[in-house]
């Protein structure tokens, strides 16, 4: 037996990329020069796949905020926050995410894949049960083969399906646990939260919901799906990431559990990785005042997303079920998704391509996500792009057999 024969669908999926010459795996920005370009392969490109959702990775307050703390305190931290100590700056950026969702408790992680790894694996325990979405994230997934808890996984957003699932452990004892996310990455959609809530609160199960692509782009305020649904203080646990909106990386989990802070003692994640260098804590910090302070970029956002989503389906396009920054859009099958993305690149377009097994219901698809400072041209220049090649590889009807149809 090979030692990666256990990835045979994997690798097949992988040698059928290559063919195309490109990896998507493996491109290289030779330069990054905006939030919305770079240099690929000697030329400019348009960026739209980086979940860069505000472009705030060129802000230059932002910037600044990581000079500084670098010319200040240095480059890392060269451990953890249990064997090296917490830094003024983590502290402070705890305090100011707990303040922005109006909860007790916060704990910050080195990543997000980290802070939902470390966080799931640890509220749910032998004797309870963690319930979660199909779709769920990797991250929520390989939580799940940490912890003893059962498993039980539910219908993609159907709170019926949960339901179900919970009246079927009937008087059973432990705790369950209920993990969403705001918006799902793939296709973009959002979960029905509201309805999730309800459910939740008949059968004494603790919400907890992963904000990490909806964080600045829903709500009044930018605090995600909990807030735009009204039910923030119904959600037990908030994760999400540094990594979208606020432009850099790293984790968090908010709370109002008055023994939260055993996390900090309980979370492997948390206490066995090195914490988060002053200048991204600095960078992150100053991007969450610049969430607060100008709601305009979620309304350019917003006023993106119409542009795209409406432009390709006005042009015949199977997409995602729901606007949103991130646009799936699906293809019929695994090369025409491959040879598509290439295509793309070579038209100076950068997006995401996502195939089987890497996806919800074995579908193909490009994902697309947009950013705030995206300009209503390069958004009608990649729709008119993207139809161009839709009609070369046969994914929309040919423009004269389409006037002839509606004739």
């Amino acid at each position: 037996m090979g030692l990666f024969d256990r990835h045979a669908g994997l690798l097949d999926a992988y040698r059928d990329v290559r063919t195309t010459g490109y990896d998507p795996f493996q491109i290289r920005m030779e330069r990054v020069l905006s939030p919305t370009k770079a240099i690929i392969n000697g030329r400019e490109t348009l960026l739209v796949g980086t979940n860069n959702y505000f472009g705030l990775t060129f802000d230059p307050s932002c910037m600044e905020a990581a000079i500084e703390a670098i010319r200040a305190e240095g480059t890392g931290t060269t451990g953890s926050r249990i064997a090296n100590g917490s830094y003024s700056e983590h502290v402070a950026l705890e305090k100011e995410i707990a303040e922005f969702y109006g909860k007790k408790h916060c704990m910050v992680f080195t990543t997000g894949y980290q802070a939902n790894l470390g966080v799931i694996s640890t509220l749910a325990g032998q004797g309870d049960f963690l319930l979660i979405d199909a779709d769920s994230h990797a991250s929520i997934y390989d939580a799940c083969k940490m912890t003893q808890a059962e498993v039980v996984r539910f219908k993609h957003n159907d709170p019926s399906s949960l339901e179900a699932r919970l009246r079927r452990l009937g008087d059973k004892p432990g705790n369950r646990v209920v993990v969403l996310e705001g918006i799902y990455s793939m296709l973009g959609d959002s979960a029905p939260l509201r309805a999730f809530v309800d459910v939740c609160k008949k059968y004494g199960a603790y919400v907890l919901i992963d904000e990490a692509h909806s964080l600045g782009a829903l709500g009044e305020h930018g605090r995600g799906l909990c807030e735009s649904t009204g039910v923030i203080d119904d959600c037990h646990f908030i994760v999400g990431t540094f990594s979208k909106t606020l432009g850099a990386i790293g984790g968090y989990c908010v709370s109002d559990d008055p023994d939260f802070d055993i996390l900090r003692v309980t979370v492997r994640s948390y206490m066995f990785t090195a914490s988060l260098p002053p200048s991204i804590v600095a960078s992150v910090r100053q991007a969450l005042r610049v969430v607060k302070a100008r709601p305009e970029l979620r309304r350019q956002l917003w006023d993106n997303v119409a542009t795209l989503y409406d432009g390709l389906k006005a042009q015949g396009f199977t997409l995602g079920p729901e606007h949103g920054p991130v646009v799936g859009v699906h293809l019929p099958d695994r090369m025409t998704a491959i040879g598509f993305w290439r295509a793309m690149l070579d038209a100076g377009i950068y997006v995401n391509v996502a195939v089987p097994p890497a996806t919800p219901n074995g579908v193909s698809l490009l994902r697309c996500s947009l950013c705030a400072v995206h300009t209503k041209e390069q958004l009608d220049h990649m729709v008119e792009v993207m139809t161009g090649i839709g009609r070369q590889f046969g994914v929309l009807p040919d423009k004269q057999l389409r006037a002839a149809g509606a004739r």
